[in-house]
């Protein structure tokens, strides 16, 4: 369950002052520049929900889904997500969840897809019966064994999202977000 009441995420950008003299005073008196990423929004969503989070550019959809996943902190509002609150509990959220980012990978770049997903295996702790029993099912899904033995960096972007789904996927997580992922 998800649960998101009064959430606000604001940007501080540092303005600078030109010249050697302008930077001394940036550091001794700073003005700031404000940006307000996500705006007081409120929704809740039951387990076994499937919803579209959809809105125009710049609309904070992103922002959001970092914060559901802990990788940001909230400025202010409430953030739940299967009973936790996900940056103050990072390690035990992450368990919980998986996610694709469509703009970034979380594969390593010069190593074999095949090799990212075992370092994940032991990441996550899946047991070998578990993690073949995946990989035959991601193998007949998503057609993985095609290029399981390339280096990320050779994939086309539509395989690299099959791979990174495989990844977000394979600890079995109770809960799924997808930013872009249909970019390739």
């Amino acid at each position: 369950m998800i649960i998101v009441e009064n959430l606000t995420k604001d940007y501080r950008r540092v303005l600078r002052h030109e010249g050697f003299l302008g930077s001394l005073r940036t550091l001794v008196s700073a003005r700031y520049q404000v940006t307000r990423a996500v705006d007081n929004i409120s929704f809740r969503i039951d387990e076994g929900e499937m919803v579209g989070y959809i809105g125009p550019n710049g609309a904070g959809k992103s922002t959001s889904i970092k914060m559901l996943c802990g990788i940001l902190v909230p400025t202010s509002g409430k953030v739940e997500v299967n009973g936790l609150v996900p940056h103050k509990n990072r390690m035990e959220n992450t368990r919980q969840i998986g996610a694709v980012f469509g703009q970034k990978t979380q594969l390593w770049w010069d190593v074999p897809v095949i090799e990212s997903l075992r370092l994940f295996r032991d990441i996550y702790r899946v047991s070998e019966t578990q993690f073949k029993r995946n990989l035959e099912l991601f193998n007949e899904l998503l057609d993985l064994h095609e290029f399981q033995n390339t280096p990320v960096r050779q994939l086309s972007l539509g395989q690299r999202m099959r791979a990174d789904m495989a990844a977000a996927l394979l600890h079995n997580p109770r809960l799924l977000f997808l930013d872009e992922p249909m970019i390739g």
